[in-house]
């Protein structure tokens, strides 16, 4: 059975289970402490609306204390073991263990929004969060799901992009690659420049947007769009093309990182097999939001942007 303060001493492994180091776990753990005890008060373990009777963990708790139960829902996100085997990691049996996913999940979630961690779902809140910034990318981002079961589901679902039955989101990052803004999660057919049609981007005037060839057409009112250019049809690309084009996809390639820096968490990486609803979307949410608050802690370092290599590209 895993203990939290055995691995806290393994720092590899501890990492290796939860994407976190042990300092950034300790920074989070107030707050999502916080966020417990604010929850149990109003619900049971169930979901359900609490009576009369407060919480308290019992003497024999397979998760006894909040470091316990942070570390088990980081190492469930993380790892996206089944169910089965999450309960036999942590002594628990898999209907218990399925209850305190299902409660700490938004525990969870709510922590990083007290935190600010967790990307805007509307615009109105994004052109608050993004003043003083004048370079975004945006990238979409699918996610495998089961086979429906019904044809219509299925054709809704299907991707024909990544050959399977998918979700998708678009992700808008800033230059450090903090993740800015989250779309609503939606069926894998949908084309990422239709749901950022959809989504009605509004960025600061003036501003600077980097895409790739397959949001082709987008455009926003007085923000300048970077994309590589497409070669012509029975011609090559000149020599300066090529050269844009390389130089653009070195800077976009920060939304790729980005990305990739969500799928750790395998959750958000394999096939989703919660059929919960919303749950889907609060994890790409939570996932989000766990990412920024890694970068706080762990930064990345790219090459200074050359400003001026934008004008009259």
């Amino acid at each position: 059975m895993i203990k939290y303060y055995k691995y806290r001493k393994r720092l590899k492994r501890f990492l290796a289970l939860t994407g976190y180091e042990v300092k950034e776990f300790d920074a989070l753990l107030p707050e999502f402490a916080n966020s417990f005890e604010k929850r149990m008060k109003k619900y049971t373990l169930d979901g359900k609306e609490r009576q009369k009777r407060h919480y308290v963990d019992y003497c024999n708790s397979p998760l006894p204390g909040i470091g316990e139960k942070l570390f088990f829902i980081l190492s469930y996100l993380k790892c996206y073991p089944l169910q089965e085997v999450q309960a036999a990691l942590f002594g628990l049996s898999q209907p218990k263990a399925n209850q305190w996913i299902h409660c700490l999940t938004p525990v969870l979630q709510d922590a990083l929004t007290t935190l600010g961690e967790v990307p805007a779902r509307d615009m109105a809140d994004l052109v608050l969060r993004s003043k003083g910034q004048n370079l975004f990318f945006h990238d979409g981002t699918e996610r495998p799901i089961p086979r429906p079961l019904d044809p219509e589901m299925q054709r809704l679902f299907y991707s024909g992009k990544a050959k399977m039955h998918t979700i998708k989101n678009n992700l808008l990052i800033d230059e450090f690659c903090r993740i800015l803004f989250l779309t609503n999660t939606v069926e894998g057919k949908q084309h990422d420049k239709k749901l950022a049609d959809q989504t009605k981007y509004v960025l600061p005037k003036g501003s600077r947007l980097l895409q790739d060839t397959g949001f082709q057409g987008f455009t926003i009112a007085d923000v300048a769009i970077l994309q590589p250019k497409k070669k012509p049809k029975g011609r090559p690309l000149s020599d300066l093309d090529k050269s844009i084009n390389q130089w653009l996809s070195s800077l976009r390639i920060r939304i790729e990182h980005a990305i990739g820096g969500v799928q750790r968490l395998r959750i958000v990486k394999d096939k989703i097999r919660n059929w919960k609803r919303d749950f889907r979307d609060s994890v790409m949410e939570i996932c989000c939001a766990l990412h920024n608050f890694r970068l706080k802690f762990r930064p990345w370092h790219y090459p200074p942007i050359q400003l001026h290599l934008f004008v009259d590209i």
